[in-house]
Order: structure tokens, then sequence, then C-alpha cells
């Protein structure tokens, strides 16, 4: 009897193992199907564009007719990089650039070989790769600076060419010296004529203030006198920057003459009733016969 009771005492262990050993096999192979279900489902998520098509960050130029041409614009002295199609016009090209180089396409002026018109295209104008366009043209701002007032200044510059624009004879300042009429001892003038220079002075003539003067050509020493009753002026001819000279109205056999002793107009020596046949000789004289042409 003891025998079987032992024989019931150990059945009950051996059914106890046995669940056990079913539920730690459940517990290895729930969770990998679970983890199959998570990534199927993950992967029905995405979408097949996702999946295949990568991120970019460039964009893609926008449709040029004709193969494009890489080339450089010069404009105002200064280069731009451009990339443009060999079919598109030069009108086209103009207004890609109104927004490169700050011109209003109506206002510039694309030089390929001279200048190009707005229907060409670039690929008959032989446009190529690493060619130069020049571009001329004026800013808005350009033009609103030139419709400004003029300022008191350039008003001013209006009135001195205005005035170079009328006779000398009939300016103010050469006028108070001619209306005092010809010197009594004034050498006679010939009109139409020329003469070279005497080998006396020339005298009998006035200066801005109405006095008398000479002129005396001393050749050798490549030097003029200007002799008036208070002084005798010896100037090097080669100091004397130019000569302007003009015909006396109702006296054409005689001119007014400025020889410009310094760099500016103001520096003029103004000289009346000069011999209108000597004039040339003495422009001649001082200037040299290469500068009269």
């Amino acid at each position: 009897m003891e025998g079987k009771d032992d024989l019931v005492t150990e059945k009950p262990s051996t059914d106890e193992k046995e669940p056990t050993a079913q539920t730690e096999a459940v517990a290895e192979v729930g969770p990998t199907e679970d983890s199959k279900k998570e990534e199927a489902e993950s992967s029905a998520s995405i979408s097949p564009t996702q999946q295949s098509t990568p991120s970019s960050s460039k964009s893609d130029p926008p449709d040029m007719a004709g193969e494009k041409i890489d080339f450089k614009v010069v404009y105002n002295k200064k280069k731009f990089d451009v990339s443009f199609g060999s079919e598109e016009t030069v009108g086209a090209l103009k207004s890609h650039l109104q927004d490169v180089i700050g011109v209003p396409s109506t206002m510039q002026k694309v030089m390929i070989k001279g200048l190009a018109k707005d229907e060409m295209t670039l690929k008959k104008l032989g446009v190529s790769k690493g060619s130069k366009i020049m571009v001329v043209g004026s800013t808005l701002n350009d033009v609103l600076e030139v419709t400004k007032k003029p300022s008191v200044q350039q008003l001013k510059e209006e009135e001195s060419k205005d005035a170079q624009k009328e006779s000398l004879s009939q300016q103010k300042q050469h006028k108070k010296v001619l209306e005092k009429g010809l010197p009594d001892d004034v050498m006679p003038g010939i009109k139409n004529s020329r003469e070279a220079l005497p080998p006396f002075p020339i005298s009998g003539m006035l200066n801005k203030t109405g006095g008398k003067v000479r002129l005396t050509f001393k050749l050798e020493l490549d030097q003029l006198w200007i002799g008036t009753k208070e002084r005798t002026q010896k100037i090097p001819l080669n100091s004397i920057k130019t000569v302007v000279s003009e015909e006396i109205e109702g006296h054409e056999e005689y001119s007014m003459m400025a020889l410009q002793l310094g760099p500016t107009e103001a520096s003029r020596y103004w000289i009346y009733w000069v011999p209108n046949q000597y004039v040339e000789a003495i422009k001649e004289a001082i200037l040299g016969k290469w500068q009269l042409f």
C-alpha cells in the first residue's frame, strides 16, 4: 500500500510541470507575432511615393527655348553670369536682365556685334558658351536725376554756353571796347588776306581796358613781347595754351584775339583791332602749324 501511495503522490508533480512548459512556449512566440503585425501596419501607413522618392531642396530651372547657354553680360563695368536658351529672343533676354542689372527692358540696348534687334534669337546672333554681351542703358534713378530742376551752377553753365554762341563782338565785355571805334594809329587791315608776320611790331591795337598794345615776335628767343604804356611782358611762346580769334562785325578787315596765358579761360589776354592779314601767321608762330588743324 505504501508503494501505491508513492505513485499517487508523484503524478501530481508531473502534471504541474507540463502547463509550465506550455506557458513558457507561448511567452516566446507571442511577442514575435505582435512585432510582425506592427511592422506590417507601419509599412502600410507609408505611401509608395514616400518610400521611393528622396527629398530635394533644388528647384528645376524654368523652361527655356533651345539649348541653355552660359555667357556673361557686361553692364556699367560689371560682369553678370547668365544662363539663357539659345532660341530665346533679345527681347526676352532684356526682360530677364531687368531684375539682374536694374535697368527697365525698354531702356536697354543689347550689343552683340552691334546693336541687336529684339526679335533676333541668341543662336542667330552667334551667342555661345563664354560669350560676352554688352548692355547699355539708364536706370530709373538716372532718368529721375536728369529730370530734376537744374541747380544754380548748371544754370550759370548754360548761360555761359549761350554767351559763347553769341558773336564775340556783341558780348558786353567786348562791345564796350569796340564802341570806342578804330584807334587813330591802328595799322591797315586787309579782309580775306593772309600775310607773313611783318619784321616790325604790330601796333595800334587795344587791350580790354582800352589801353594801347603792340605785339613783337622774338622768334630767335621763342618769345612774344606784349608791350603797353606801363610795361612789356616777355612771354615764352610755349606757355601760351591757345589762341582764339573772331572777325569784328562791321569791320571784317580786323579781328579780336585772345591769348590764353594760363590753364583757364579767365587767363585770356584780349587784344582788339588786330589786322586780319596777320591773324593766321600769329597763330602759327605761337601754336605751330600742327596745332592749327
